[in-house]
């Protein structure tokens, strides 16, 4: 249910104060068509943690952005820092980029993801923002920009196994990565890295491509510009002189220190002066940009373009082939699979979950292929088509399909990417079945072939019984008078199911065995198919006509 919030974030975690917030999860369609923060990873009161994949995919399986290449933006850090206000200045220039003064009106009060002022938390588990924004990038290709917010580290409420579980999912789905740290990079922030740095050792050994792309340290609140100044250069001499290696360091550091540039394809850093103490001590501060210092808003004119702009986006690789929206589907279900346990799930797991992905996303984009191409051949509207033209095109469609599963690059190996090669060959061949029925129902004839077949059959057997009648063999009369009445009685019987709706699967055996006698070229073929079909379905007439089937058994047994 929509819930109405009034309150607000420091640095912080905003509600569109005199607007309305909702909460907006899979359980409920948006109130009102605007674009909202949706909650996609739930963090449950016994630090459980649930994917919401009807909220998931209805955002990033939507017609226009299924197929686009994803930038998935992520802001991670500790709680009460500002991730979500800074988030919110970045959805004003996705909204406003095309303008120059996109920070707009300094009256205006700042909207988009939930913040307030204060020492408790606001975000919880992972938000992205329900609209993904369509940016064309310098070399023309059209790419889906994805906003994540997610829940801040090391708060009261959070045990450590919760904060780096959020921090490891953001990281791994996320093609650029914010790292929001307060004042100074510690040597705790760097350790939160360690486990991104043993799977990227782990998977460099397999693909020998680095597994991570940006990594952007934003240090807010610097109060030593006269050491480095603000802005990405001095930001760049500060993080230089931090992951430099001495000697007298734990080995843990120096070997964080020395996988991290091998494992992120590229590492940034930001350095931000405090916003002032207005925003910092008024209660109630709602964004409002005439309230926060000038010094900030220089340097926030030049960050968030700096992310966002379009020749700097980095879209989401892994294994070097590009991500689309519905492949990061796939990686978010197979990722939060992993961090379900007790613990933090080891590099290896890590590594395994996102061989999984890839191979499903491969699965995903090449069964979406065949669906596509087949509608188009016999989906929907589109005219009857003959059963073996029906079949060619299958076959070719089929093999294009396979063919852009090979063509995907894979983790895991030939052998692990076979079952789900076999897994893709087997979805295909079941939606086939499916277009066939669909095929044939547009053939008028097919709808009449169970009343066409028996009323052949009664009026052969009339024929028969009166021809054979006239010439005096009376026992093959009787005999085709007797399959006459069978026939008229199971002509009757289909009508009435069909009318009614009852004895469905009875209808059913009806059906088929109209087709045997219909589809078949020899008598010989039909009666065995008739054979299959009656012994298959025995039960079904016994039910239907019942009868003291043990008597006659004993009574066939003793004739014998």
């Amino acid at each position: 249910m929509a819930r109405n919030r009034k309150d607000r974030d420091s640095w912080g975690e905003w509600s569109f104060s005199d607007k309305t917030v909702y909460d907006w999860s899979s359980e409920e369609e948006e109130p009102d068509g605007r674009a909202r923060p949706v909650q996609v990873l739930v963090v449950k009161d016994d630090h459980t943690f649930e994917l919401d994949e009807v909220a998931l995919s209805r955002i990033l399986l939507s017609e226009e952005v299924r197929d686009r290449e994803v930038v998935a933006i992520s802001v991670a850090g500790a709680f009460r820092k500002g991730k979500s206000f800074l988030m919110d200045f970045m959805l004003r220039y996705m909204y406003n980029h095309a303008s120059e003064d996109w920070l707009g009106d300094s009256e205006e009060p700042l909207t988009g993801f939930s913040w307030r002022g204060g020492s408790e938390r606001e975000t919880t588990g992972i938000q992205i923002w329900s609209e993904v924004f369509l940016v064309d990038k310098p070399d023309g290709r059209k790419v889906a920009v994805l906003l994540m917010d997610t829940q801040g580290t090391f708060d009261s409420q959070s045990t450590l196994r919760d904060s780096a579980t959020v921090f490891a999912l953001s990281t791994m789905i996320s093609s650029m990565q914010v790292y929001n740290i307060s004042q100074n990079v510690q040597e705790d922030d760097l350790q939160h890295l360690q486990l991104f740095t043993e799977y990227g050792r782990l998977a460099m050994e397999e693909t020998f491509l680095k597994p991570f792309q940006s990594m952007i340290f934003l240090v807010r609140d610097w109060s030593f510009p006269y050491e480095f100044s603000y802005g990405q250069e001095g930001g760049m001499q500060f993080l230089e002189k931090r992951l430099k290696i001495s000697e007298n360091q734990h080995e843990e550091l120096q070997n964080v220190r020395k996988h991290i540039h091998s494992c992120f394809t590229n590492i940034s850093c930001f350095l931000m002066p405090h916003p002032g103490l207005k925003v910092a001590t008024n209660p109630h501060f709602d964004g409002r940009i005439k309230e926060i210092d000038g010094e900030f808003i220089d340097n926030l004119e030049i960050l968030v373009p700096w992310l966002l702009s379009p020749r700097n986006l980095d879209v989401k690789e892994i294994n070097g082939s590009n991500i689309t929206c519905r492949g990061l589907v796939e990686y978010f279900k197979a990722y939060i699979k992993i961090y379900q346990g007790e613990e933090l799930p080891h590099p290896k797991s890590m590594l395994q979950a996102t061989a999984e992905a890839n191979n499903l996303a491969a699965v995903a984009a090449a069964k979406d292929l065949y669906n596509k191409k087949m509608e188009v051949v016999c989906g929907g509207d589109r005219p009857f088509l003959a059963p073996s033209e029906l079949q060619a095109r299958h076959s070719n469609i089929r093999e294009e399909a396979l063919q852009v599963f090979r063509g995907v690059k894979k983790m895991g190996g030939e052998e692990f990417s076979r079952r789900y090669l076999q897994q893709l060959e087997g979805e295909i061949d079941e939606v086939f079945v499916q277009y066939i029925k669909h095929n044939d129902s547009k053939n008028i004839f097919h709808a009449a072939r169970t009343p066409a077949t028996l009323f052949v059959v009664i009026f052969v057997m009339y024929v028969a019984a009166g021809i054979t009648g006239f010439v005096g063999v009376d026992i093959i009369a009787s005999v085709c008078n007797m399959i006459l009445g069978l026939a008229l009685i199971t002509l009757c019987t289909w009508a009435y199911i069909r009318y009614s709706g009852e004895y469905r699967e009875l209808g059913a055996v009806i059906d088929q065995v109209a087709g045997a006698l219909w589809d078949q070229g020899s008598t010989n073929e039909a009666l065995y198919k008739l054979y299959n079909v009656a012994a298959n379905h025995k039960h079904l007439y016994h039910h239907a006509f019942p009868g003291p089937q043990v008597g006659e058994e004993e009574h066939d047994s003793k004739r014998d």
